[in-house]
């Protein structure tokens, strides 16, 4: 997907010189139909009983690192909770396409609702150079439920070397912790979040490299030996994603630089890990990086979620090992039978006329219908971080292997 999307990019960079302006298009709508829930088999895909607010935050004003924040909001003045998101990637420093929009239920700088409080935090991290919005359909969704979802805008786009792509290994965990580091500061007295957040419950979520983010918050360590012996394998076979190596394997040196050790270790690197985190949920998370050794070192409750047919991350590189190797007591893996990896990011309902064309590796998946799998992820993942953070009975009833009967996903539990 990242080699294509460069590709992508070069090509959209053209037909916007040819049409003569930039960002602006009229939108088609895409062929994706939505489906009706069937609350029996997922009753968490049934939005949740709170209003959502969404605004733009500045996590730090010296090196300008934002995020977008969804929260349980009141709706004082009976304004429309109508919202269009975009689609959005990071082709440039300055430089955002939007591949789709689609209609979200959220209300602007809407005011707190204190009501529940303090709700607990739930940390989003995009797919790489992806924006926030790309994934405001779970983050909305989690908000209606109790929870305050907070997306970084990670600071990475597309260039024609894929720099961003070794730099981000070590610079997104740092992100997590300046998120986690605002939280406790605006928590205090006279912060934003007085009163409205637990900062002592913590869940981190994240899709694609977000996933590689949300499993290297927690705790996992990239295991040097592992990976060059999982890149020499990948090669000898010819794996799809083997270029995937061609990425990181020569920037050992500089990563290990930008991380701020000596040399790079023969085995487990010694990253900064956050105590603060309770859960994660890696969604076709980048495993590779770790091995069974260093996804070892996670402890915390942890739901694997990936797609089968997923040739970006695969399935036998992120969620399956991920689950296999974790030391967590409470584990859940969660495989869409024949998904690939970007039905986990934003429903194209318009597509922009001049990236119609362009629009199939973002849109199109297969045999999967997105709404679809979209509220399986969000079953899942709310029933999962309701019974982690928030120790709902019902949720945790919801995750056990007799309660679990929808037929396109595979699904193994241990602990629940």
């Amino acid at each position: 997907m990242l080699q294509k999307i460069v590709l992508y990019g070069a090509g959209i960079i053209v037909i916007l010189l040819i049409v003569g302006y930039i960002g602006v298009a009229v939108p088609v709508q895409a062929s994706i139909d939505r489906v009706e829930l069937d609350s029996d088999q997922m009753p968490y895909a049934m939005r949740g009983a709170h209003t959502v607010g969404m605004q733009e935050l500045t996590i730090n004003e010296d090196n300008g690192l934002r995020a977008v924040m969804w929260y349980p909001a009141i709706n004082e003045d009976d304004r429309s909770e109508t919202i269009t998101y975009s689609y959005p990637a990071k082709m440039g420093e300055n430089f955002m396409v939007q591949f789709a929009t689609y209609q979200g239920q959220a209300i602007e700088n809407a005011p707190f609702d204190h009501a529940g409080n303090p709700y607990p935090i739930v940390i989003l991290s995009p797919g790489f150079s992806m924006g926030a919005t790309a994934y405001g359909w779970l983050a909305e969704h989690l908000a209606s439920y109790g929870f305050v979802v907070i997306a970084p805008e990670h600071q990475e786009y597309f260039d024609g070397e894929l720099n961003g792509l070794w730099q981000s290994v070590v610079t997104r965990p740092q992100d997590i912790i300046a998120v986690l580091d605002y939280v406790d500061e605006q928590a205090g007295t006279d912060g934003l979040l007085e009163g409205l957040i637990d900062p002592d419950t913590v869940a981190v979520v994240g899709h694609s490299y977000g996933g590689y983010t949300t499993l290297a918050s927690a705790g996992a360590q990239i295991d040097t030996a592992y990976l060059r012996q999982h890149c020499e394998t990948a090669r000898a076979e010819n794996h799809p994603a083997a270029w995937l190596c061609d990425e990181i394997e020569p920037h050992f040196e500089e990563m290990a630089t930008l991380a701020g050790l000596d040399s790079v270790p023969d085995g487990l690197w010694s990253l900064p890990v956050d105590p603060r985190i309770d859960a994660i949920v890696p969604i076709a998370g980048d495993a590779y990086f770790f091995g069974q050794t260093g996804l070892a070192e996670i402890t915390a409750p942890v739901m694997a979620i990936g797609g089968t047919a997923d040739m970006d991350s695969p399935y036998d590189w992120a969620a399956r090992p991920t689950f296999e190797h974790v030391s967590s007591n409470r584990r859940i893996l969660v495989g869409l039978e024949g998904a690939e990896h970007m039905i986990f990011t934003a429903p194209c309902e318009a597509i922009p006329l001049f990236l119609r064309v362009m629009s199939g590796e973002f849109c199109e998946d297969g045999d999967w219908n997105r709404y679809h799998a979209h509220n399986i992820v969000k079953h899942f993942a709310t029933a999962f971080l309701l019974s982690e953070l928030q120790a709902a009975a019902d949720a945790m009833t919801a995750l056990q292997a007799d309660a679990v009967t929808i037929p396109e996903i595979t699904y193994h539990v241990e602990g629940y």
